[in-house]
């Protein structure tokens, strides 16, 4: 089932004349993939504006090419880091392009646009509506922001146990917060939340980013080229040969897709938390690594291309945010293990969930034997920009970080295994495939026949659905001249 483009009109001259009391347009998928695109007037506006400001312009900062700075920047190259073996432990480079210089601080704010843009400009949602943002995160407050720019009212719906910088922040930019029993494992008690909401009878729109087809067409086309022109233009001379996200809402994951087409010897990788290892074997349970929400396949998951699932051992994760983060851990990879200070001074812009993605992509490196002509590229969500409060909470509950610590959480590193990884073939891509019905046909009323035409007419179902943005873009220019003539 692609995007629905029906038009209504009389909503959609509604929403151009709100748009136009409050000067707003609407950027393109073209210009968040090539930022060259952005109209002059907008980037002049831009270099008087912080990275977070609830302004407007921060629309046009939907982008993987954001110059790194937190106020007055424009664009530059592909933001990332490379981890060289000296790091991780393993000859491939290890490739994580960062999320930390979108607004919010985290590329879920991406996703969000994706959902939401082809209602406002269809006219399928109106602006006197509340947009409600389900999340295990950092989603929610991708959507609260982008609804307070384009002056809309939200609800932000996210587990009470994610860090409490979350939650002070939303208290400033969401119309409403409201906090669900449990971590980021407890995604059915935000989906509950949701039918409670609907059946409230309140004038609201929810966006769910688990069957949203907005998020990850966005990510199949923006996150998907933004990694094809950093391998392209940085890192030509070797082979590319996966791409690792965490399962999540299951949006992320498109960028591989987009990849397998340029690439096809690509791998797809799928990292979830062995804590929760639900599509590793079909698990339960609650993990520390915050944001990639599970005990479900979510719906836009596009389980026949995916490759590996990998699980990673949460405790590795979140000791990793120490060596990372701590003076002592710092110092050692620098003067002991030959890390860059360059590098050691860039490791912040992993949050846990980018450090879980990347030992991902090692046990992924290794499973394969990769050599120093291979490259692996994952997701840094987010940074620990969102997370200082996590720091504070193990130096209270483990004591300040030594460099024996560091010792033993370098040699954990350097020493990671490929234990709990399975590659997928057919039937093992079908099983999980299958258990979506539970979810999304029995709990969610979704409909049987579309789940069976997302494994029997793959190609048309999902790719004809990703391949809609030309036609997107065409509607938000024509929205922006409703906009601009209105």
């Amino acid at each position: 089932m692609k995007i629905d483009l029906g038009i209504n009109q009389k909503q959609l001259e509604a929403n151009a004349k709100h748009f136009k009391e409050k000067g707003i347009t609407l950027p393109t998928f073209a210009m968040m993939k090539n930022p060259d695109l952005v109209p002059s007037q907008i980037k002049d506006g831009l270099k008087n504006v912080g990275l977070w400001d609830l302004n407007p312009l921060n629309l046009y900062r939907i982008s993987w090419k954001n110059e790194q700075k937190d106020s007055g920047g424009l664009y530059g190259d592909v933001n990332h880091i490379a981890l060289p073996s000296e790091l991780t432990g393993c000859k491939a480079t290890i490739i994580a392009v960062s999320g930390r210089w979108f607004p919010t601080g985290a590329h879920k704010v991406g996703a969000t646009f994706g959902c939401l843009a082809p209602r406002l400009v269809t006219g399928q949602y109106g602006i006197q509506t509340k947009a409600v943002w389900p999340s295990t995160g950092n989603y929610c407050r991708g959507g609260a922001f982008v609804s307070n720019l384009l002056g809309l009212d939200s609800i932000a719906i996210l587990p009470e146990e994610m860090s409490k910088e979350r939650f002070e922040w939303l208290k400033e930019v969401a119309g409403e917060t409201i906090a669900t029993p449990g971590c980021e494992s407890n995604v059915k008690e935000i989906f509950d939340k949701c039918w409670e909401l609907r059946n409230s009878g309140e004038d609201l729109q929810i966006f769910n980013q688990f069957d949203e087809l907005g998020n990850p067409t966005w990510h199949y086309n923006v996150t998907g080229s933004a990694i094809e022109e950093l391998i392209e233009q940085q890192y030509n001379d070797k082979n590319f040969a996966g791409y690792v996200s965490s399962s999540g809402s299951g949006g992320t994951l498109a960028a591989g897709y987009y990849l397998k087409t340029q690439y096809p010897r690509s791998k797809v990788v799928v990292a979830e938390a062995l804590q929760c290892p639900t599509i590793l074997n079909n698990g339960f349970g609650g993990h520390r690594i915050e944001g990639i929400g599970d005990k479900h396949i979510p719906w836009v998951h596009n389980c026949k291309d995916t490759d590996f699932a990998v699980a990673v051992d949460d405790e590795k994760a979140v000791r990793l945010i120490r060596l990372f983060n701590e003076k002592k851990g710092r110092e050692l990879l620098a003067k002991k293990y030959g890390v860059s200070q360059e590098l050691v001074d860039q490791l912040h812009l992993l949050g846990i969930s980018g450090i879980g993605n990347v030992l991902a992509a090692i046990k992924f490196a290794k499973h394969n034997e990769l050599t120093d002509n291979d490259v692996v590229v994952t997701i840094a969500t987010d940074s620990m920009q969102l997370y200082g409060s996590r720091l504070e909470e193990l130096t209270a509950e483990r004591g300040e970080y030594s460099e024996a610590d560091a010792e033993k959480d370098i040699e954990m590193l350097h020493s990671t295994t490929t234990d709990y990884m399975k590659e997928l073939g057919y039937n093992d891509r079908k099983a999980v495939h299958n258990l979506k019905y539970f979810t999304w046909i029995e709990q969610q009323a979704k409909d049987v026949n579309e789940l069976n035409e997302q494994w029997y007419d793959h190609d048309n179902y999902w790719f004809k659905t990703f391949n809609q943005v030309d036609k997107i873009d065409e509607m938000i220019l024509e929205f922006n001249d409703i906009v601009k003539h209105s």
